[in-house]
């Protein structure tokens, strides 16, 4: 599967930005998609995942109640609405497929994008 991701930028403090992820290729064995990050020097972390056939949602609690993803159901794709953005929230987010374990782990997620850059200045 290979995944691109757009829609990062440069935000100031309580703006929101709106991220997008598609996936191409052999898109029928997805389970579920999600979104990681990681900042200059940090570990790659979770942010939030959605499974594919309950639409289940699952988010780091930094980022709960603003932060939304979603499933296009048209489309093999998947947004991250960000809200009430804060320089904490300044990293290079990356999109994946989930291939089994606990969603929270990136060893968890088989395929990744290439990584969008999100800073939000004070």
């Amino acid at each position: 599967v290979q995944l691109q991701a757009s829609g990062g930028g440069l935000v100031q403090a309580g703006g929101s930005l709106r991220l997008s992820c598609a996936a191409s290729g052999p898109t029928r064995s997805i389970r579920a998609m999600g979104w990681f990050r990681q900042a200059p020097g940090k570990e790659r972390e979770f942010v939030a995942t959605i499974n594919w056939s309950s639409y289940n949602t699952y988010y780091t609690d930094s980022v709960k109640g603003r932060f939304t993803i979603s499933r296009d159901g048209a489309k093999v794709a998947i947004t991250l609405q960000m809200n009430n953005l804060t320089p904490e929230d300044t990293a290079v987010y990356y999109c994946a497929t989930h291939r089994g374990g606990n969603y929270s782990y990136p060893e968890s997620y088989a395929d990744w994008g290439q990584g969008t850059q999100v800073t939000v200045s004070t």
